[in-house]
């Protein structure tokens, strides 16, 4: 029991905690409900409840359009992902293995793009690649959203290199072993529960990254969240709602299937 002193405080705590809880989780119920409401555009609450918008979502011909923007997404975010863990695996394990103050630098500017604005870093990709006559391409989508993905990689993954055992590696070295069989035999199998987090969270930050893909995208790359978003400006058509739905219930399966298999949440607060 609490003393009558200490039931003030814990009941503030209590509130606040349930106040922070329904600012985060409030906006997501409140799309998911009305992707399933009757009503032709966007209205909560639902005069009645139908899965027609998720059936139209699904059509292939109504939809074609949301659907080409979703293979988009999901082929740069692929890409990203592969790309970014590769580069922060890179880092990370040159990051760990040297105490210089390069070091320490070199951690602070891969995680820089995660301070600077979104639509700053969005708007200052565009002028970069503009400055070298580079036209909108795949490519140039897939280098902005790994400048903003790495990072997320980066912390995971450097997570997991900052926890090897030195003398693992003096002991395959002085066995003969070269760098690339003690990477691919003892590194590798040590950090791959970090490198699959990294992996995941770089995916899931450039399939929703909108800064980016508003200024690097094109007619031939359009992109879902840009596609959701012209939808919503021009018709508040419910089917933005439904995807939503769709997005929110896989990155909820994902994010429980990383957590059982490399255990993500430890990862990310480490």
């Amino acid at each position: 029991m609490l003393a009558p002193g200490d039931r003030l405080p814990a009941i503030l705590i209590l509130a606040l905690a349930a106040l922070a809880l329904l600012i985060l989780i409030g906006p997501v119920v409140v799309v998911i409900v009305t992707s399933f409401t009757t009503s032709q555009a966007l209205r909560f609450p639902p005069p009645g409840l139908t899965f027609r918008w998720y059936q139209e979502l699904f059509d292939p011909v109504r939809s074609a359009q949301i659907h080409r923007a979703a293979g988009n997404s999901l082929l740069v975010a692929i890409t990203v992902a592969a790309f970014s863990t590769g580069l922060a695996t890179a880092a990370a394990l040159g990051i760990a293995r040297s105490g210089a103050r390069w070091a320490r630098a070199a951690e602070g500017t891969f995680l820089a793009p995660l301070v600077l604005p979104g639509i700053a870093y969005g708007l200052a990709t565009l002028m970069f690649f503009s400055w070298l006559r580079l036209p909108p391409s795949f490519w140039l989508l897939v280098a902005g959203h790994a400048m903003i993905a790495t990072p997320f990689a980066l912390r995971t993954v450097g997570a997991s290199a900052a926890g090897l055992d030195g003398s693992l590696l003096d002991a395959s070295a002085a066995l003969g072993a070269s760098p690339w069989r003690t990477f691919h035999k003892v590194i590798l199998p040590l950090i791959t529960p970090g490198v699959a987090a990294g992996a995941f969270l770089a995916f899931i930050s450039s399939l929703d990254n909108v800064p980016v893909s508003l200024f690097l995208g094109s007619a031939s790359n359009d992109m879902l969240p840009i596609r959701l978003w012209g939808m919503m400006e021009t018709s508040l058509d419910v089917r933005v709602a439904a995807a939503s739905g769709v997005l929110v219930a896989v990155a909820f399966l994902l994010l429980l299937v990383m957590d059982r298999m490399v255990g993500l949440v430890r990862k990310m607060a480490g």
